[in-house]
């Protein structure tokens, strides 16, 4: 029993599992709506974006949440600028965007020549994640999920018929971009834990296999939240047995949750087709009999 119980005993472990329970309801939650509307490629986009963030705040000596919101948000205002006022597609002005901004991340990093770990930033350091930055990102975690949880309804209203939305005296604008300041904080909460380039598995992956499971929105709201908590918790503690990095492991934790989640509603699907040919059958044979 001591055995099993020993990852909790290290206090680097203790901050890891700290970390997953608080990131975990917002990214779940977050995950819904991005899956809904059909915002998985602005995930990746405003997450990739932040680099250039996250140095400059280096540089200038500012916490790294508040750079790399800036740039996430820089970001997907100029996603949104750039495909409402030309010709382009919205996804095809996302890859130019997050691809140009990563870059020059990149470019700034090696330039200035900073002792940021740039590996660090984006590949998460859960087990290395300190105090201040469980506080920093446990707070805006609480913050996004209990504004998804009084407002939920006005997003999804807006998600699926906007112009019912302003009919009903929502203002579908601030909706908008209220949903990508959420997602650029969600992606600031993950940015020492879980890292940019592997976040965008956990701001899919929870909603995409709630969406197989279930089929009211509330549902899936639940649903998310209890696979996002499971699997960031069996993450964190399975790197600990495999001698792991605790980000990747969770991810290929949810993967392997989509995955299972597909084939059990492929089956499902196949069970209802049988049954309504072997219906279908049925009655035609008693017609022929009559």
């Amino acid at each position: 029993m001591t055995d099993w119980l020993a990852p909790f005993q290290f206090p680097f472990m203790q901050n890891a599992f700290w970390a997953a329970m608080l990131i975990a309801p917002a990214a779940a939650m977050l995950s819904c709506f991005l899956v809904l509307r059909g915002w998985a490629l602005m995930g990746d986009a405003a997450s990739h974006a932040t680099v250039p963030g996250v140095v400059l705040a280096w540089l200038l000596g500012w916490p790294y949440a508040v750079g790399g919101f800036l740039a996430a948000m820089a970001c997907t205002v100029a996603v949104g600028f750039i495909s409402g006022n030309s010709r382009v597609k919205a996804d095809t002005v996302m890859g130019v965007v997050f691809s140009g901004m990563f870059a020059a991340g990149v470019v700034l990093h090696v330039a200035i020549g900073s002792d940021l770990h740039l590996d660090h930033v984006l590949f998460g350091n859960m087990l290395g994640i300190e105090r201040s930055e469980l506080w920093t990102s446990g707070l805006i975690a609480l913050a996004v999920t209990a504004l998804l949880l009084v407002k939920w309804r006005d997003w999804l209203l807006a998600s699926f018929d906007p112009v019912q939305a302003r009919a009903s005296g929502l203002r579908t604008g601030w909706l908008h971009y209220g949903m990508l300041a959420i997602l650029s904080a969600v992606i600031v909460a993950m940015l020492s834990s879980i890292g940019l380039i592997l976040a965008v598995g956990l701001l899919i992956a929870p909603g995409a296999t709630a969406f197989l499971l279930v089929r009211r929105f509330q549902d899936m709201l639940a649903a998310a939240w209890v696979i996002c908590l499971s699997a960031m918790a069996a993450g964190v503690y399975l790197s600990f047995r495999l001698d792991s990095a605790p980000a990747p492991t969770i991810v290929l934790i949810l993967t392997a949750m989509f995955l299972a989640a597909l084939v059990r509603r492929q089956l499902l699907n196949r069970r209802a087709q049988s049954q309504k040919g072997s219906s279908g059958r049925s009655l035609s044979s008693a017609s022929a009999r009559t």
